[in-house]
């Protein structure tokens, strides 16, 4: 049985490109292929925002009705999942706005305070290891990174979705909100300087951009 090769981030561009050129011509065919090839990540990016299931697939679905109706204006001057992206995050902006609630952002017990701000490796036991002094702080601190988060702007949480959960590039990150690639860095060092301030003793070491 042969296993299906994941496409590398040039390939998966390209493929995109060809599907809404087709799209543009009318192709219904190609746009369902987009929507299986990004539902599941669209939903993900919603939830992350939103925190509500019903409330996430509905901007999700509302999502994919507005690229179809705007995709002829595609132009390719980014890739199609920057322009995709958004195009989400703003739909959920507006949603959050509108029912006035507080995007909050739930870390994987996984990660420490540091790994998961910053993308450092933490210190971990040997295999197998389970240290419940340890797992019990991790919980308490990660409730205390969602309140922190939930407190920070709509502009100040959603640059640190993008670049700490998503992993988007400044580059991309600029692309999506429309804005410089300086004015993201410094909502990204302002960010984390507030995350930092609102932790005081949760938190070790500097959370500023290099």
């Amino acid at each position: 049985m042969s296993i299906k090769k994941e496409e590398t981030p040039e390939q998966k561009a390209k493929t995109d490109l060809e599907l809404v050129r087709r799209c543009q011509k009318g192709d219904e065919a190609a746009f369902v292929k987009l929507i299986e090839r990004y539902q599941k990540k669209v939903f993900s990016i919603a939830l992350s925002m939103v925190k509500d299931p019903e409330d996430a697939m509905d901007i999700a679905q509302d999502a994919f009705i507005k690229i179809n109706r705007y995709i002829s204006n595609f132009q390719g001057s980014s890739s199609f999942y920057t322009w995709l992206y958004r195009i989400v995050v703003n739909m959920c902006i507006d949603h959050l706005r509108r029912k006035n609630k507080h995007m909050s952002v739930e870390f994987d017990e996984r990660f420490n305070h540091k790994e998961a701000i910053t993308g450092a490796t933490p210190t971990m036991g040997g295999p197998g290891e389970v240290n419940p002094a340890r797992n019990l702080g991790r919980k308490e601190l990660a409730a205390h990174i969602q309140k922190a988060l939930d407190a920070l702007p709509p502009y100040h949480r959603t640059v640190i979705i993008m670049r700490e959960l998503e992993g988007l590039s400044y580059s991309e990150m600029a692309k999506t909100m429309g804005v410089s690639k300086g004015t993201i860095m410094s909502r990204l060092h302002h960010a984390r300087q507030k995350l930092q301030r609102a932790l005081g003793d949760y938190l070790e070491g500097d959370l500023t951009v290099k």
